[in-house]
């Protein structure tokens, strides 16, 4: 659970509108930039030639730093491995000083951020000069980077000119040709005075001891060149083991990063460059080459998390992540921000800061699908998550709750309680919009549906299922909300497969599916309701097993087997079960959809894609063409129709003013289309969605795919 001052950090940057404006800005304009610069590439085949070779150099690690080492020095390079960010400090510091070095300048190093390099060196009293634009305007600010590539986003060039106004001897104008102009005025008197110059890479070839930078400045350059001592600072994870293999990377990081095809510099440097003094003598420069580890190795070794080591930091997932646009990434804590700043935190500085940051990730997956080495940043979060938890144990009211929604009888009983209880609120209707006291941040910026009087695992009972000559047995998996809140949805799922020859039970002993637990850190309760609900589906008995909400489906077919992969007896059930799970859309089209049919009536629809159905299930065209066979229904396709509606389990219930202005974004796309009705295949999403329709007085329907066909398709027969 986050802090205190944790929120306090969330307020204040929600609250800075000209942050919001910079972040919300770029995020707008970067998916349709990327996609356009990808425009003939086959991002799929480049990321897995990027996944190859990355892979294989952190399987030969070591075999990699010794074929570097060797080729670098052949060339000329002095190659010093690092295991600890103080060893690469000291031999900087030392290097300096053998060298009687006064100022350096620095290129854009990461790594020298994570070491915090340049406190180490003005402590020892060098003058130290950032170069790169970016960093050079927030050293002056005294403050850090915000972005892994534009480390000064969230700045304008109003604040820009003021931070060069308040450390210059002279005025800038906020005019960004003027302040570019200045910033070359002022670096160009720095790199003509170093004696040293500071470089990070991006790549590194262990083939030839080739280092190469992607810049769109020339500083990178004039660091590698100008000076007479050159140090590059390079982390172990940036290796490739050939030539060849950089170009997928050199292919995919300035189209993820900037959505640019390619950046401005290239600059490969292999072996020393030459020194013309001005008495026209030519000599090498003194060349070194750190090769830092700093809890990079411990990280690849961890099983959960050796695929970091495909990063090639290029901070698309940041680009792409709903919570980093709203808040930036000083919130973050340390240097690297965003999803994959967290995992990074958590090894290369410490488990306890990357405990907040955790919390900010909605699980929506976008980060993954940009990813240029196919990261699965989501789960690597869940995983820190979970052990956080398991070290630190959950806050008593989310472990109270998590332990009564385990508990099938007790929380199906207190539901059943609380579709009385609730009526002061709902006065009667389907709806609550305000509760009480401290319940009142749940109907903050939504509605909630009431919780229905009759669940569904009561309606089904009544229900005349007339199959003729039935083609097997659907076992369906209701989940909480279609269950107890939404049975409409649950008598759409059960005549649809009807009407595809199927007998559709409903199995007693089935409870929440654990996916709370799992996503709030409890993996002793997830592990419980997976059991739970193995024993209860008996797969080994049906054809199928069905869900009508993508969340479900994604722990009876993922998750249960990850929780229970330490007992073979329950691990082979849910191996049986995950086989025959499925989710209602994909179901439908396996079985051949249904004929084309309705009632005719003219209904403008839209769809929203709920994270997990789309980047889990992998299931974009399946729902759509559901909807389109509909009669009547015109069918609109909304803008950033899969990004996430800020629903995520209970982020929305510990964060609601990040998922408030989430689904005040999607709700703009919705009213946007004109439609009807915007149909979604998860009841979380129905829920948010519904609830800040209702709020925001928009007159729009939300309803799931079902519950569509049920009143437009079979009701209509």
């Amino acid at each position: 659970m986050a802090d205190a001052q944790f929120k306090k950090e969330i307020e204040n940057a929600l609250e800075n509108e000209v942050l919001r404006g910079a972040l919300g800005r770029f995020g707008d304009v970067y998916g349709k930039s990327r996609e356009q610069a990808y425009q003939g590439y086959d991002f799929p085949a480049l990321r897995e030639k990027v996944v190859e070779a990355k892979s294989y150099a952190a399987e030969h690690l070591d075999e990699m730093l010794d074929q570097f080492e060797k080729a670098a020095t052949a060339r000329g390079a002095k190659v010093f491995r690092a295991e600890t960010g103080e060893d690469a400090k000291r031999y900087i510091v030392e290097l300096a000083k053998a060298q009687k070095v006064k100022n350096i300048v620095k290129s854009k190093s990461m790594a020298s951020e994570e070491i915090h390099l340049n406190d180490a060196l003005l402590k020892e009293g060098f003058d130290v000069q950032e170069t790169d634009l970016g960093e050079w305007i927030i050293q002056l600010a005294g403050q850090r980077p915000s972005h892994m590539v534009m480390p000064a986003i969230h700045m304008t060039k109003e604040q820009v000119a003021d931070t060069f106004n308040a450390n210059l001897s002279y005025t800038s104008d906020p005019v960004i040709a003027k302040l570019v102009k200045t910033a070359r005025r002022e670096m160009r008197k720095k790199f003509m005075d170093a004696d040293m110059g500071i470089s990070g890479a991006n790549i590194a070839v262990a083939e030839t001891g080739t280092l190469m930078m992607l810049t769109n400045e020339g500083n990178a350059r004039l660091t590698a060149t100008w000076p007479r001592v050159h140090v590059f600072l390079v982390g172990i994870e940036k290796f490739v083991p050939k030539f060849e293999d950089a170009a997928y990377i050199l292919q995919t990081l300035p189209r993820n990063g900037t959505a640019q095809q390619i950046t401005s510099y290239v600059t490969m440097i292999t072996g020393p460059n030459p020194t013309y003094y001005p008495d026209g003598s030519i000599q090498d420069k003194e060349f070194h080459i750190i090769l830092m580890d700093n809890g990079r190795r411990k990280m690849y070794e961890d099983e959960k998390f050796k695929q970091v080591f495909n990063c090639i930091r290029c901070a698309a997932c940041l680009n792409v992540c709903p919570a980093f646009q709203l808040v930036g990434g000083h919130v973050y804590g340390h240097i690297y921000t965003g999803g994959i700043g967290t995992i990074l935190t958590a090894f290369l500085n410490s488990e306890k800061d990357a405990e907040n940051p955790q919390n900010l990730c909605l699980q929506c997956g976008k980060c993954t699908e940009v990813c240029a080495g196919n990261l699965d940043i989501p789960g690597m979060i869940l995983e820190i998550r979970n052990r956080i938890g398991e070290k630190k144990g959950l806050p008593a009211t989310q472990k109270f709750i998590l332990d009564v929604v385990s508990n099938r009888r007790l929380f199906h009983s207190l539901l059943r309680v609380a579709s009385k209880a609730q009526r002061p609120f709902s006065k009667g209707g389907p709806t609550i919009r305000h509760l009480p006291m401290f319940l009142s941040g749940l109907t903050e910026g939504r509605s909630l549906p009431t919780i229905a009087d009759v669940p569904f695992r009561d309606v089904i009972k009544n229900m005349k299922q007339e199959v003729k000559n039935p083609k097997g047995t659907v076992a369906f998996f209701g989940g909480c909300l279609v269950d107890f809140v939404y049975p409409k949805i649950g008598e759409g799922v059960v005549k649809v497969l009807n009407e595809k020859g199927y007998k559709v039970i409903f199995p007693e002993g089935q409870s929440c599916c654990g996916a709370p637990a799992s996503y709030m850190g409890d993996r002793q309760n997830a592990r419980k309701s997976a059991i739970m609900n193995i024993e209860a589906m008996n797969a080994e008995n049906v054809d199928y097993v069905v869900s009508a909400c993508p969340t479900c489906t994604h722990a009876l077919v993922e998750s249960y087997k990850e929780l229970l992969a330490d007992d073979p007896a329950m691990l082979k059930r849910a191996e049986e079960l995950s086989k025959k799970s499925m989710d209602f859309a994909k179901l439908l089209t396996i079985l051949g959809g249904l004929e084309k049919g309705g009632d005719g009536v003219p209904l403008k629809v839209t769809y929203h894609d709920s994270c997990h159905l789309r980047r889990k299930m992998g299931l974009i065209a399946e729902p759509r063409n559901i909807i389109s066979n509909i009669k009547g229904v015109e069918f609109v396709e909304m803008n950033e129709s899969d990004r996430c509606c800020g629903f995520a389990g209970s982020y929305s219930i510990k964060f609601p003013e990040m998922s408030g202005p989430i689904l005040q974004r999607k709700l703009k796309n919705i009213e946007a289309t004109g439609a009807d009705v915007v149909a979604v295949d998860c009841p979380g999403c129905l829920m948010q969605i519904n609830g800040g329709a209702d709020q925001a007085g928009l007159n729009i329907k939300v309803k799931h795919t079902a519950e569509l066909l049920l009143e437009k398709h079979l009701n209509a027969k």
